[in-house]
C-alpha cells in the first residue's frame, strides 16, 4: 500500500500550531506554498526554529489529495458517514455472528452510497474552483476516499498530500476472524478452504467454517467488483461531461473567433473611413486657407478701390470749386 506523505504535528503544547497547519490545508491549492513559507518564516522570527523546520517539511498536496482534504473540512457530515460505513465493514469482517454476510452487504452498500455522494461533491468543488476534473482525477479521489474508510489507522484526515491506496484483497481477507481455517497470511480464504478439503479427515465443523469463509471472501470480491464498476461508471460520466464541456468551449471559441474577425473588419472599415475623413478634412482646411488668402487680397483690392474713389471725389470737387 502506498503511504501518503502526511506530516502530523500532534502535541497538546502545539495546539495553536496545529490549528495554523490545518488552516494551510484549507487554503486554495495555489496559495499553499506561499502561506506555508510565510508561516515558517514567522515561527523562525519568533524563536521557534524547530516548529519552523517542521512546517517547511509540509508538502503541497496533489489536486486529488487537496480535494479530499476540502471534502473533510467543508463536508464533514458526508465524510463522517463514509467513515462510519467503513467501520461497519471492518466490524462485519471480524464478526463471528451468523448474520455477518448480510451485515457486510449492508455496510458495503452504505459505503458505496457515501462514495457516490462525496464523488459528486468533489466534481462540483473542482468546477467551482475553475477546474474541469478529468476522469483520472475523480478516480484517484474516489480511491483515496475508499482507502481512508477502509483503514482503521489511516493518515491524518484533512492533511493529505498524496493519494492513498486501499488495502488489497488479501489484506482484507487477513482481517477476517475465522475458526482456524483463515490466518493472517498471503493465502486467500478460498485457497485455505481448498487446502483443508484436500487433507484427510476434515471435520464437518471445519468444512462448514471453510465454506462460510470462502463465501464471505466471494461476497467481498463481488463487492469490490461492484465498487470498481461504480468507479468506472463515474469515470465514464466525468469523461462525457468533460467532452461536453470541451465541445461547449470549442463552440464558444469558434463564436469568439468569428466575432473577433467581424470586429477586425469593422475596425479596418472604421480606419479607412477615418483615413478618408482626415484627407477630406485636410483638403477642406487647404481650401479654407486658400479662400482666406483670396479674401485678404479681395479686401485689399476693395480698400484700394475706396481710396481711389475718395481721391477722385476730392479732385472732382476741387474742379467744381475753381
Amino acid at each position: 500500500m502506498k503511504k501518503s506523505n502526511v506530516v502530523d504535528i500532534g502535541s497538546a503544547s502545539r495546539s495553536k500550531l496545529n490549528d495554523e497547519v490545518d488552516e494551510l490545508f484549507k487554503l486554495p491549492l495555489a496559495e499553499f506554498t506561499d502561506a506555508r513559507n510565510a508561516l515558517a518564516k514567522r515561527l523562525k522570527q519568533n524563536g521557534r526554529a524547530n516548529d519552523a523546520n517542521l512546517v517547511k517539511t509540509l508538502t503541497k498536496p496533489s489536486v486529488s489529495a487537496w480535494t479530499v482534504n476540502q471534502l473533510y473540512w467543508d463536508h464533514r457530515d458526508e465524510f463522517e458517514t463514509l467513515l462510519a460505513a467503513g467501520r461497519r465493514v471492518r466490524e462485519a469482517q471480524v464478526s463471528g455472528a451468523a448474520s455477518r454476510l448480510s451485515e457486510m452487504r449492508a455496510a458495503l452498500d452504505a459505503r458505496h452510497k457515501a462514495l457516490i455522494e462525496l464523488s459528486d461533491l468533489a466534481s462540483s468543488l473542482l468546477r467551482e474552483t475553475g477546474s474541469n476534473p478529468s476522469p483520472e482525477t475523480i478516480r484517484r479521489i474516489t480511491t483515496t476516499l475508499e482507502a481512508v474508510s477502509a483503514l482503521a489507522d489511516g493518515p491524518s484526515l484533512g492533511r493529505l498530500t498524496q493519494d492513498v491506496d486501499p488495502p488489497g484483497f488479501e489484506s482484507l481477507a487477513s482481517f477476517m476472524a475465522g475458526t482456524g481455517t483463515v490466518k493472517a497470511s498471503a493465502k486467500t480464504a478460498r485457497a485455505k478452504a481448498a487446502e483443508s478439503a484436500a487433507t484427510a479427515g476434515p471435520t464437518t465443523q471445519q468444512k462448514a467454517a471453510a465454506a462460510r469463509e470462502a463465501q464471505l471472501v466471494e461476497e467481498m470480491r463481488q463487492a469490490n467488483i461492484a465498487a470498481a464498476k461504480l468507479t468506472l461508471q463515474r469515470a465514464k460520466k466525468s469523461l462525457a461531461d468533460a467532452r461536453a464541456h470541451a465541445q461547449e468551449l470549442e463552440s464558444a471559441q469558434k463564436k469568439a473567433n468569428s466575432e473577433a474577425k467581424q470586429a477586425e473588419k469593422q475596425l479596418r472599415e472604421a480606419e479607412e473611413r477615418a483615413k478618408k475623413a482626415r484627407a477630406a478634412s485636410e483638403a477642406a482646411a487647404e481650401r479654407a486657407e486658400n479662400l482666406a488668402e483670396e479674401v485678404d487680397e479681395a479686401t485689399k483690392t476693395v480698400e484700394a478701390a475706396k481710396r481711389a474713389v475718395e481721391n477722385a471725389s476730392k479732385e472732382l470737387e476741387s474742379l467744381f470749386a475753381s
